[in-house]
């Protein structure tokens, strides 16, 4: 089996490919009754607006659901925040605002201070457990010189949270992406409201826009 892959239709959908190799449709035959094959995939709704959530019943095209970005997001730009153990690295412009970092360690990722971050604000492994559990693979961390961006042992998986984005994690390839300074490539989060600035990725705005699943 191939490498899971994520490929975003223009103005559609997310389709999510677990194999790449066609396999055989069951009862559909061509004209001379050979077996018909197809690459198999899921369509996952990202206007925001489909009755069959988290799958795309085809409302986007009625809804005229746009892929594109009207509107102008934080600059891609990465921070470095140096502690005397740990540097927290952080680039706001593919933050999903999910908030486990302020939650998490307030000590540290510190709303409306200037730094925001506080690298010895708490020890070393409090900070490395938080940025951990950061959704969207905007936080990394170092120690003596050497960047961890990845989860550790994450699975391929496409996790749909309530009333939220989708959390992707394990290295599944995001086709045709355009990736943010120092973003990860191994857990990343995909906007499925409908609203994002940065799509395909999600910026937050389902809280913005108070996107609810109906789940």
């Amino acid at each position: 089996m191939s490498k899971p892959k994520i490929i975003p239709a223009p103005n559609g959908p997310l389709y999510f490919v677990n194999d790449s190799e066609p396999a055989v449709v069951e009862n559909l035959v061509d004209t001379k009754g050979s077996p018909l094959a197809t690459v198999r995939r899921v369509a996952l709704c990202r206007c925001g607006q489909s009755k069959s959530k988290p799958f795309c019943d085809g409302t986007h095209s009625a809804a005229g659901f746009s892929s594109g970005n009207s509107l102008e997001g934080m600059p891609d730009r990465r921070k470095d925040y140096a502690g005397k153990e740990v540097t927290v690295h952080d680039n706001r412009s593919i933050c999903s605002h999910a908030g486990k970092c302020v939650a998490g360690l307030p000590a540290v990722f510190r709303l409306g201070e200037r730094p925001w971050v506080d690298a010895d604000g708490a020890t070393m492994q409090e900070v490395i457990d938080t940025v951990r559990k950061c959704p969207s693979g905007a936080l990394s961390y170092s120690v003596d010189g050497v960047e961890y961006r990845d989860l550790v042992d994450g699975k391929p998986q496409v996790r749909v949270i309530k009333n939220g984005p989708y959390h992707v994690t394990g290295g599944i390839e995001l086709v045709g992406a355009k990736w943010a300074q120092g973003a990860s490539k191994e857990h990343y989060t995909l906007c499925r409201c409908g609203a994002s600035n940065n799509k395909p990725f999600c910026d937050g705005m389902h809280r913005e826009t108070g996107f609810t699943d109906g789940q």
